[in-house]
C-alpha cells in the first residue's frame, strides 16, 4: 500500500521541530493549528504559565454533536548522550524505515490524522472529527490535563477517544497507572566521628530498602495480571542525591520512586504502606535525636491507568476497525487514563512500537506507516458514512 506524500511531507515536517520536553512546542502547535485552521476547523488552544507551551483541540466537521477524538503529543525525549548516525530532527528514509527522534513516539500517528483531515472533509463528515494535540505528556502528561479542564467547560465534547501511540495498531484496553514521589529526608549534621547526628542518608537507604521488599513481595504474592508484562504492579527508585563529605554525616537526601500499578491495585494502600513506615518505624529514631527529623513525601506527578470491558464503545469501533477483535494491555502510561476518568472512553492504537522509541536512531517502518493510514480511513468510512 501507498503512503499518501502528504503524509510522508507532514511527517517530515513535525520530526523537523526539536520539541523535546523541556523546550517550547510552540512551533509544532503553530504549525498544525495553520495546517488545520485553513480546513476549516474550530481551533482552541490552552498553554502552560509560562506561555511557551500549548495544547490544541480542534474540530472538523458538524458542531452540533459528540465525535471521534484522536490524541496525541508533541513533545519528545531527549537525543543528548545517544549515539545518532544522521540528524535526529531530520526526517530519513532507508531500508523500509523512516527515522528520526518522534518518528516512531508519536509524531507519525499526528502526520497522519492532520494529513488526511483534507480527505475526511471531501468524503463529508456526517459525525466530528476532533484533535487533541498536547506538550509535556513524556514527562507526566502534564499539558493535557488543562486540555480536558478546557473540554469540561464545551458544551459538546468527544464522546470517544483514539490515543495514537505506538502498539503496532493493536488495540490497547488497559495500561498501569503511574505515581511519581519525591521523598525529602532531613537529618543533623555533624562530625562523622560523633554519635549526635542524625544521618539522613542511612534513613533514606532504609526507606529505599523498605520499598525495595514491597517489590519483592509483589513479585512474589501479587496481585497478577497476566495481560500485563511484569504482571504484577511494579515499585522503583530512581534517583538519589545526598552528602557533601565522608566525614560529615548528611543532614539532607532526597531520592525519586515511583508507584506503576495494575488498574486495581490500590495506589493508596501502598503509599500508605511506603508513610506508615517512616513515621512508625524510622522517624521515631531520628526525632529522639533531633526533632525537626524526618521524612516528606511529594506526589510529583499522578498519572491514572484504566481497563476498559470489551463491550466499551471505543473498545468496539477500534477493533472493528483493526478487524482483530483481541485486545492487549501495556505497562507504559498515556493520557488514555487521564482522558476515560473524564468520561471520554479511550483505547490506545497507533502505527510503530514502543520498543523502537527513546532510543537512538528511533524508527517506524513504512508498513506499520501504511497500516496506520489505512486504518483511518477505516475510520473515514464510518464518520462519512
Amino acid at each position: 500500500m501507498s503512503i499518501s506524500p502528504a503524509v510522508l511531507e507532514t511527517a517530515g515536517r513535525l520530526v523537523g521541530f526539536d520539541s523535546t520536553s523541556r523546550k517550547s512546542n510552540l512551533q509544532v502547535i503553530d504549525y498544525l493549528k495553520d495546517t488545520l485552521s485553513a480546513l476549516g476547523a474550530d481551533c482552541r488552544l490552552t498553554h502552560d504559565d509560562s506561555g511557551k507551551k500549548a495544547n490544541l483541540y480542534a474540530t472538523l466537521g458538524p458542531t452540533d454533536r459528540p465525535g471521534v477524538m484522536l490524541s496525541g503529543h508533541t513533545d519528545v525525549v531527549p537525543v543528548e548522550g545517544q549515539a545518532w548516525s544522521g540528524d535526529p530532527f531530520k526526517l530519513t528514509e532507508r531500508d523500509g524505515k523512516l527515522f528520526g527522534r518522534g518518528s516512531a513516539d508519536m509524531k507519525s500517528f499526528i502526520a497522519l490524522a492532520v494529513a488526511l483531515a483534507p480527505e475526511f472533509l471531501e468524503r463529508g463528515l456526517k459525525t466530528p472529527l476532533h484533535f487533541a494535540f498536547s506538550y509535556d505528556e513524556e514527562v507526566g502528561c502534564i499539558g493535557v490535563r488543562r486540555l480536558i479542564s478546557d473540554l469540561a467547560g464545551l458544551p459538546i465534547k468527544p464522546r470517544l477517544c483514539i490515543v495514537g501511540e505506538p502498539t503496532g495498531m493493536k488495540v490497547v484496553a488497559g495500561h498501569k497507572g503511574k505515581r511519581n514521589f519525591s521523598c525529602s529526608v532531613h537529618g543533623k549534621e555533624c562530625h562523622s566521628a560523633l554519635a549526635e547526628g542524625v544521618n539522613a542518608v542511612e534513613a533514606a537507604a532504609e526507606m529505599i530498602a523498605h520499598i525495595k521488599e514491597m517489590q519483592r513481595e509483589i513479585r512474589r504474592d501479587g496481585p497478577f495480571d497476566p495481560a500485563y508484562e511484569p504482571p504484577y504492579t511494579t515499585l522503583h527508585t530512581g534517583i538519589v542525591e545526598g552528602g557533601r563529605a565522608l566525614n560529615i554525616v548528611p543532614a539532607h537526601c532526597k531520592f525519586e520512586f515511583e508507584i506503576r500499578a495494575l488498574p486495581h491495585h490500590d495506589v493508596e494502600m501502598l503509599t500508605d504502606r511506603i508513610t506508615a513506615y517512616a513515621r512508625e518505624r524510622l522517624e521515631p529514631e531520628m526525632k529522639a535525636v533531633h526533632p525537626a527529623a524526618g521524612f516528606d513525601f511529594t506526589i510529583m506527578n499522578d498519572t491514572a491507568g484504566f481497563d476498559l470491558p470489551d463491550d466499551n464503545e471505543a473498545v468496539r469501533l477500534v477493533t472493528e476497525l483493526t478487524g482483530d477483535n483481541r485486545t492487549g494491555r501495556v505497562s507504559f502510561g498515556t493520557e488514555a487514563g487521564l482522558f476515560n476518568n473524564a468520561g471520554i472512553s479511550t483505547v490506545v492504537c497507533g502505527p510503530g512500537f514502543i520498543e523502537q522509541a527513546h532510543k537512538p536512531d528511533e524508527f517506524i517502518s513504512l508498513d506499520q506507516l501504511a497500516q496506520g493510514q489505512a486504518f483511518l480511513r477505516r475510520l473515514m468510512n464510518r464518520l462519512c458514512e
